[in-house]
């Protein structure tokens, strides 16, 4: 990689890097352009030689999210991290110990953005689709996996039951920013352990 291009490449990423800091916090349509390029340290006229506009931006912003996410989930469900029961179950309680903490740089993008970005962008909520089908795909696979050893019921259909509790997660971790409260959040993490009989 030439200097130039691995030049672009990282101010490029650290825009998206302080962009994902800041609308976490505030949103997408709040948050604007100069705000996120002053703390990314980026001249304000440069912004264009990187994205061609707001939409593009944060349709690249929604993709890096995503890609991220998908690492960090066949990090958590790899086969080398124990049994299917016990990757699915730190992987769920991870969830829940990053959307119930103080802090904002943990929590979901999807979460976030998505009511926001689709009435805005049908480029972001095609992206948003794609890349939750694959969450949803990376889970059911492991779900599978537990089905086909013996460890999950066998009587489950692995993606019906992963649909299930990914809507399920999702509405919970909606709710627990509008109440503020690890409730709805415990509350899918007991549905989830009865659900694939994790107790047991």
């Amino acid at each position: 990689m030439t200097q130039a291009i691995q030049k672009f490449t990282d101010t490029r990423q650290q825009i998206l890097d302080t962009a994902k800091k800041i609308m976490l916090g505030k949103g997408f349509a709040a948050v604007g352009l100069n705000e996120i390029l002053t703390q990314a340290n980026v001249p304000k006229g440069s912004f264009y030689h990187y994205f061609k506009s707001k939409e593009q931006f944060g349709d690249a912003l929604l993709e890096d999210y995503l890609d991220g996410y998908l690492a960090h989930i066949d990090a958590r469900l790899s086969p080398e991290n124990g049994s299917v029961k016990s990757r699915l179950q730190a992987f769920f309680q991870n969830w829940l110990d990053t959307q119930t903490a103080d802090t904002t740089h943990d929590k979901c993008l999807v979460v976030k953005l998505s009511a926001e970005v689709t009435d805005l962008s049908e480029t972001m909520r095609i992206t948003l689709k794609r890349g939750t089908d694959k969450i949803i795909n990376r889970i059911a696979q492991c779900v599978q996996e537990g089905i086909d050893n013996g460890e999950l019921p066998a009587h489950l259909d692995a993606k019906n039951v992963t649909n299930e509790i990914y809507y399920m997660w999702i509405g919970a971790t909606l709710l627990t920013k509008v109440n503020r409260s690890r409730d709805a959040l415990e509350s899918a993490m007991s549905s989830l352990k009865h659900r694939l009989n994790l107790n047991a």
